[in-house]
């Protein structure tokens, strides 16, 4: 076991296999049917983020959501730099598989989320100053707009962006990667961005339209 240890690349299989394992539990589904509101994936946009889970009607527990697929991000950068000694590369491998558990769960039929609370929980964890760009870029432009799917794509596709600027170029590339997932997750609400039928924060919507889930 210490010699499979030491190789780096079966070192790099287990944390993203158990990174992937952990990005993989859907809080937002065990919640709603922890509290008796059935399968949220039957309503709204069938998504099992906080977005779709605050459908139910639940603030609270679209909270706990929220930050729980965010502690996703953070628990699988920190968890490797205190068990493993901060090496930069194996934090990169476990914020790309929890990410991808998150968005692809394999108990779901890799039908997951759209993985922006988990982004914001990695980009905190890796470098803070990084989260707070991203918290940034996502609040103001969502304010300016009063549509949440753009202030999340401002968020993600923006912190490539800072950490290129801020000469951080190994988390640029890490959260380009990260971008573009993300991006192909959201395809359907940059559709409707630029044909101009995204909802607005706060819009009321008939219940027969299809329902977008920035989250």
């Amino acid at each position: 076991m210490g010699q499979l240890l030491e190789s780096p690349y079966a070192l790099a299989a287990i944390v993203a296999v158990l990174a992937y394992l952990l990005g993989s539990i859907p809080f937002g589904l065990l919640l709603t049917r922890a509290a008796g509101l059935g399968d949220v994936r039957a309503i709204g946009s069938g998504n099992i983020g906080a977005t779709n889970v605050l459908r139910t009607g639940n603030k609270g527990l679209a909270a706990a959501t929220l930050l729980l697929d965010a502690g996703k991000g953070v628990a699988a950068v920190l968890l490797v730099r205190w068990l493993a000694g901060n090496p930069w590369w194996l934090e990169h491998v476990a914020a790309a598989a929890v990410l991808i558990g998150h968005c692809y769960p394999v108990w779901l039929g890799f039908k997951g989320g759209k993985g922006v609370a988990t982004f914001l929980g990695i980009a905190f964890a890796i470098w803070w100053p990084l989260g707070i760009l991203a918290a940034m870029f996502w609040l103001s432009v969502a304010f300016m707009t009063r549509y949440s799917s753009a202030g999340a794509l401002a968020a993600v596709n923006g912190t490539p962006i800072a950490a290129y600027f801020l000469d951080q170029f190994d988390l640029a590339w890490l959260f380009l990667g990260i971008a573009l997932l993300i991006d192909w997750k959201h395809r359907g609400n940059i559709q409707r961005l630029i044909a101009g039928t995204e909802p607005k924060i706060g819009a009321k919507k008939d219940d027969s339209d299809p329902e977008p889930d920035p989250a």
